[in-house]
């Protein structure tokens, strides 16, 4: 849920620093679809749904999603924003995979966040993590909205969505591609 405050901040910074909403729909994620479904996946394979999925499929599926994602984020990489994007979704799907398929949450984390593992979820308690720094061991109080888990690369993609969005406003996506500018007030001087 870490992510969830990303969003809200890119916009905020766009236009704080004059962007406009409507310089979003110029901007083109190539495959989106592709990483909507794959996130729909992750969603249902998570809620009550998700019970009735043999533990090792779930893993899988969620791997599979989630390097879905990755691929759709460095099908995107010219975008602004985008590589702090790569980079995060790159390291949790490092320590998903060399965790057996679940990112694992330090216990201290989850009671800060005052969650408890008790239904189908993308996190697993582990006595010994690999990559332990790469997990879910920073954690959104109890108390704060959307408190939960993060890890360093939940941070990572949080930053790119929002500077992703803060300059999407700004600028056409020819900008944000670096092909050219916008407008005359966009070219060099």
């Amino acid at each position: 849920m870490f992510i969830v405050y990303a969003i809200p901040a890119g916009l905020l910074a766009g236009w704080l620093t004059g962007g406009r909403l409507d310089g979003l729909t110029s901007l083109r994620i190539r495959f989106a679809p592709l990483a909507l479904v794959a996130l729909l996946v992750q969603v249902l394979l998570f809620s009550a749904l998700g019970e009735a999925i043999p533990d090792g499929v779930a893993r899988a599926v969620y791997v599979a999603s989630t390097a879905a994602v990755l691929l759709v984020v460095l099908a995107n990489l010219t975008i602004a924003g985008v590589p702090l994007i790569a980079a995060g979704a790159a390291a949790n799907l490092a320590a998903i995979v060399a965790n057996g398929g679940a990112m694992p949450a330090d216990p201290a984390a989850l009671a800060t966040a005052g969650v408890v593992i008790d239904r189908p979820s993308n996190s697993t308690v582990l006595a010994e993590p690999a990559l332990r720094p790469l997990t879910d061991i920073f954690a959104i109080p109890a108390g704060v909205p959307f408190a939960n888990v993060f890890s360093a690369g939940d941070a990572l993609i949080g930053m790119g969505i929002a500077l992703l969005l803060a300059i999407a406003m700004r600028h056409s996506p020819n900008v944000l591609r670096g092909v050219g500018p916008r407008n005359q007030s966009d070219r060099p001087r």
